[in-house]
């Protein structure tokens, strides 16, 4: 990904601090825009200033004065737009046109493939190698999410917890704030968060960043707040067409960190690894008939 790593030449435009030096005539024209991005993202310069009662001249202004440098990149942002504030009902509504039966279980699927393979196309190898490496450096590893994302950080916890790394999950305000106010530049924290992304964790990451701790995002659009905050930022899509959030493409990301990981200190890895087969073979937890 080429815009993955955080600095002031490929934060997004932060429409907040823009929209002043439109007048308030044309802050009128666009906020329906703003606050159904998903109703304009297809429109083209024509059908957007027909939709909103203006004109084609109007609309490029507008865009030029928000320091867009073309209708397309406009276009982009109001689509990292409809991502970060999308919510259950849009998904939902989002499905498939197909209404044959059980049309929409093919949907789901097709959904996860298309996230998983853009996952594919834009994740950098090199730098999420760098980042498994950065694991091992690590005096600490702190993972900071919340709610379903929890999941994700319990996931990863475990899995490189086996490999003996110093890692730790938070995911309550009280724990990530304990957690968060002994760390130092020698740590490193991951945090992971969705859309809009949830309060605690942005406050955490912002905590940690202030902590000097490299900082690293995982989320589904530029325009989250932990992408502005983190040091480097890797995407995973969570769209779906159902009511929730697909963590398909968030898992096979943290599944390729893990991999990664496997093949830093490879030698100490398959000593691990033989240790935990034979636990596997003839541990005690393991159910027998």
């Amino acid at each position: 990904m080429k815009r993955e790593a955080a600095s002031p030449l490929t934060q997004p435009i932060n429409l907040q601090d823009r929209l002043g030096k439109l007048t308030a005539k044309r802050q009128e024209i666009l906020r329906p825009v703003l606050e159904q991005p998903r109703g304009f993202v297809l429109l083209s310069v024509r059908a957007m200033a027909k939709r909103l009662n203006t004109d084609p001249a109007t609309i490029v202004r507008i865009v030029q004065v928000l320091g867009f440098a073309s209708f397309r990149e406009f276009q982009k942002h109001l689509h990292d737009l409809s991502i970060a504030f999308a919510t259950s009902a849009d998904t939902m509504q989002t499905g498939g046109s197909d209404r044959s039966r059980y049309a929409y279980v093919v949907d789901s699927i097709d959904r996860d493939l298309k996230n998983l393979q853009g996952l594919k196309n834009t994740l950098d190898g090199a730098r999420l190698n760098d980042l498994a490496k950065r694991m091992y450096s690590a005096r600490r590893i702190l993972l900071l999410a919340g709610d379903l994302a929890a999941y994700l950080a319990g996931y990863l916890e475990y899995q490189t917890s086996l490999l003996g790394l110093p890692v730790f999950a938070a995911t309550s305000p009280g724990r990530i704030g304990h957690l968060t106010r002994s760390l130092t530049k020698d740590d490193l924290v991951i945090a992971i968060s969705f859309r809009r992304c949830l309060r605690q964790t942005v406050e955490g990451a912002r905590k940690a960043r202030e902590r000097e701790a490299h900082c690293v995002a995982v989320t589904d659009t530029f325009l989250s707040p932990l992408a502005r905050i983190a040091h480097e930022t890797f995407l995973a899509s969570i769209e779906t067409t159902s009511f929730g959030a697909s963590y398909a493409a968030p898992t096979a990301l943290l599944n390729a960190l893990l991999a990664a990981c496997g093949q830093v200190r490879k030698a100490e890895t398959m000593e691990i690894v033989r240790e935990i087969s034979e636990e596997q073979r003839h541990g005690s937890r393991w159910f027998q008939e």
